[in-house]
Formats: C-alpha cells, structure tokens, sequence
C-alpha cells in the first residue's frame, strides 16, 4: 500500500520541488540587489570628485547596485532627510557620505574612493537602509515612500522623484529590466526630451526618457515606442505637468564678477607703493641701468603672481572644505557679500577723508618701516624675487578684501574651471605694476613721475576701488537673497 501511495504522490512531489526550484531564483532576484544611501552636495568640491566614482563607475562596475542619491544643497527638504540619516546611524555631519547601514558608512573623498568597492564587496545583497533605521529588501521597497526627492541610480538608467503620485512596482521594473515595452504595454507615459541630471561638477546626459506620474526616467540603449493613443473617448482633462521641487536661488559665477573684483583689486595704492620702493633701491644700486629696472622689476612681479596663486587656491581649498557642511555654502555667499559691502564703505571714507594706513585698505603704518628696510636690500633680480616672495604677506591687509569675496565665488566651480579664474584674476591685479615697470624702462616715465601721480591720485583710487566693492557686494547680497533674480537684473 505504501508502494501504491508512493506511485501516487510521488510525481506530484517531484513537480512541486521542481516549481518551487525554479521559482526561488526568482525570490532571490529580489534580494540579490546591493542598496546603498548616497548625500552629496551640488557645489562641494570633494563631491565633485567622488560623483563620478559613486554614480557613474560603480553602477557600470557592478550590475546589481541600486544607490538612492539625496542632493543636499539644491533641495531644502532632502537637507532635513541627511540630518535624520545622520542622527538615526551616528554618522559624520559631513559630505559625500554613503551609507550602507547601521554603523557601516563611509564620508569624505578619501574613504569613499579607498573603502567603498571593499564595502561593496562585503555588503552583497545589501537591503536599503531607511531613515527610521530599518532596512528592507530593494525588491520589496515602495519607492513612493521614500522621503523627499531622492534621484535613483542603477546601471546606466535613472529615476528622479518630482511629487508623490507613482506605481512603485512598476518604477522598479522600469529600473531593473530591459524590456521597456512589454513593462509600458498599459501604463500612461510621456515621452520626453532627456534632462541632463546635474551632479556636482558635471551634468550626465541620457538618451531616452519618460515621465510617468510624477516621476521622471531616464536611460541610455534602445529606445521605446510612443504610447499608444486612447481608442475611447475621454473627457478633455487639464494636462498637469510633473511637479519638480522648487530649489532656492543659487547665485551664479560670472566673469564681469571676477574681472570687477580684480580690478577693485589692481588699483590699490599699496601694491604701487612697495613696487616703486623696490625700484627705487634696484635703480641706485644699477644707476642709469634700464635693463636692471626691468629684470628686477618682472622678476618682483612674476614672484608677487605666484605667491598670490598659491594664497588664492588656500582660500578656494578652505571655502570648499566648510561648504561641505550643511547649508554653509549660502551664508557663506551672503557673508562675503557684507563683506564687499564694508571694503567699499571703508575705501569711500578713505576718499573723503584719507589717512594713510586705513584699516582694511592700506598697509598699516607699523609694517611700513620694516618693509622699506627689506626693500633697500635688494641688489639684483634674484634678490628682487626673493623680496617679492617675503613682500606679499606684507601687502595682505590692505589687498586681501577682493581675493576674499573672488575665492568665494570661484570655489562653487569645479578646480578645472576655478584654477583659469583664479589665474585671470592675478594677471588683472598685476597689470598697473606692468605699466610702471614698462614705462621705467622704456623712458616714457621715471619712478619719481609714478610716485608724484600716486601721491597726488590716492584718494581717487580709493573711490574707484571702494565704488567697484560697494556696488558688487550689494549685488551679491540681493542676488543671494532672490532679489536680483526678481528684479531681472541677475
């Protein structure tokens, strides 16, 4: 009798092991992926070396990676959703930070680019971690659910929320395969011309993309058909355009910018000052020695461009590293447009009423002996450069206001195009001091003449420097505030 059962429900056994054999690869697909939390910053400069690493190498390098990426600068509500992730894991309050889960996270360029294939390779089949601390399996996540307006990576395809309304189902199948139009068959879609999606540094580019409910998605490969027109009539219906999220006004980079501030910059008095001393002290040692005046007085120059590079990328490096933090970047702005304000004003009082040695504008009277000693020691153009190296941190309090309000600006760019501004900014500032040395040695001008017209111009200077500060930083500041924008003027 056992035998006759065994006949009977044997076969029945074998099918049923076999379906559920074939159907557990299908269960585990949805667990196989490896998800991840990214915070990034569209202006923070070590994400903008981290992003190309993060959102573009690794999802072409491992084919089961899902990042949820929160851009923290541009939008105000996924700021709030970073510090709930920062306060819910204990992790570091800074960015790019990836989380992988509870006290797994990596922050900062050189963890993420030394650590993050290891932890990826250690987190196979990674749930994502959500921001109440709990985490759940990518096939089962509703992507609707997720707070705020993540952009979603995974190969070379994206998902970038823009509202509330959406099939998550369908977004993860639309993410997770390639037969775009069996998924679309049924479903209300829109085609539409790609956006680039802009990350830190760069806009990455697709070739195809749609909008469906209130998401938007996008991919690169084969393309789809448009959808199908209804075969019923339907009531005529108000379109409603996907909602974006609005971002706050960021304030732009603008070459008239740079160019002002440089030129506020290169007719400041102190700069004319210590160069005609230097020429002064290189002509009565070389008398009647043009050639001299000229190596001595390019050699002063070339040093003084050098060590005002190497002092701007310190400033640019510094702005980058705080504007990391959360929010910074656009009190930071706000603060050096207050302070363009005030280098104006004082450069207008020093018009209207000018003493030499004004704080903020010129050289303080205690370091002018100490200077003009330094200066009467030079006896060559290998002295001169060395001299121009020493002389320039001399110059800083009364020509670092600009540098300061430019610095600022050029570190919300990436380093590529920063490092051309910052150079363009320091051949403006040296141009006056080109002038002067040319004019010495060509003979159309002697050092006393240069002197006499700074003496007798000082205050002038004072107010086209101070005219140039006050306008641009009150710019800035209305700018920084919208009301540039508002107004049309930005």
């Amino acid at each position: 009798m056992m035998r006759n059962l065994l006949r009977t429900i044997g076969p029945v056994l074998i099918f049923c092991f076999w379906g559920l054999g074939l159907a557990s690869p299908a269960l585990a697909s949805q667990e196989d992926y490896t998800c991840l939390v990214y915070f990034t910053g569209i202006g923070c400069g070590h994400c903008e070396m981290t992003s190309p690493l993060v959102l573009e190498q690794l999802p072409r390098d491992y084919p089961d990676l899902v990042i949820i990426e929160y851009e923290i600068y541009g939008k105000e509500q996924n700021t709030l959703v970073f510090d709930e992730y920062v306060a819910t894991y204990g992790t570091e309050y800074k960015i790019p930070l990836i989380v992988f889960g509870e006290d797994r996270y990596l922050a900062d360029y050189a963890p993420i680019s030394d650590n993050v294939r290891d932890m990826i390779g250690k987190a196979a089949a990674n749930p994502c971690p959500l921001i109440d601390g709990s985490s759940q399996d990518f096939g089962s996540l509703d992507l609707t659910s997720l707070p705020a307006y993540p952009t979603i990576w995974h190969q070379e395809k994206v998902l970038i929320k823009t509202g509330q309304r959406g099939d998550s189902g369908l977004l993860k199948k639309l993410l997770t395969n390639d037969n775009l139009d069996d998924i679309l068959k049924d479903a209300e879609y829109e085609l539409i011309t790609p956006i680039e999606v802009a990350v830190p540094g760069k806009e990455i580019e697709f070739e195809h993309g749609i909008t469906i409910d209130d998401w938007i998605f996008q991919w690169n490969g084969e393309g789809i058909a448009p959808p199908l027109a209804p075969t019923t009539p339907v009531e005529p219906t108000t379109p409603v355009e996907p909602t974006t999220p609005v971002e706050p006004v960021r304030p732009t980079l603008t070459l008239p910018k740079i160019l002002s501030l440089a030129g506020a910059d290169a007719v400041n008095p102190c700069a004319f000052a210590v160069l005609l001393l230097m020429l002064v002290s290189i002509t009565a040692y070389n008398p009647g020695n043009r050639r001299s005046v000229l190596y001595a007085g390019l050699a002063f120059i070339g040093a003084v461009l050098a060590m005002y590079f190497v002092y701007g990328l310190l400033l640019v490096r510094f702005y980058q590293e705080i504007q990391q933090l959360k929010g910074v970047g656009d009190w930071i702005y706000r603060g050096v447009s207050v302070a363009a304000i005030v280098f104006g004003a004082l450069n207008i009082r020093d018009f209207v009423r000018y003493k030499p040695g004004g704080i903020g504008t010129e050289m303080p009277l205690f370091m002018r002996p100490r200077v003009k000693k330094i200066l009467s020691n030079i006896t060559s153009t290998k002295g001169a450069f060395l001299t121009g190296l020493i002389v320039t941190f001399f110059l800083l309090p009364c020509t670092i206001g600009p540098y300061i309000i430019a610095s600022q600006i050029i570190a919300n760019v990436p380093l590529a195009e920063g490092v051309p501004l910052l150079l363009l900014y320091n051949l403006v500032f040296i141009i006056p001091l080109i002038i002067i040395v040319s004019g010495v040695y060509i003979g159309t001008s002697r050092i006393q003449d240069f002197y006499v017209w700074k003496e007798r111009n000082i205050s002038k200077m004072h107010l086209v420097a101070g005219s140039i500060l006050l306008g641009l930083g009150v710019f800035m500041l209305l700018e920084s505030l919208g009301i540039a924008v508002f107004l049309g003027v930005a």
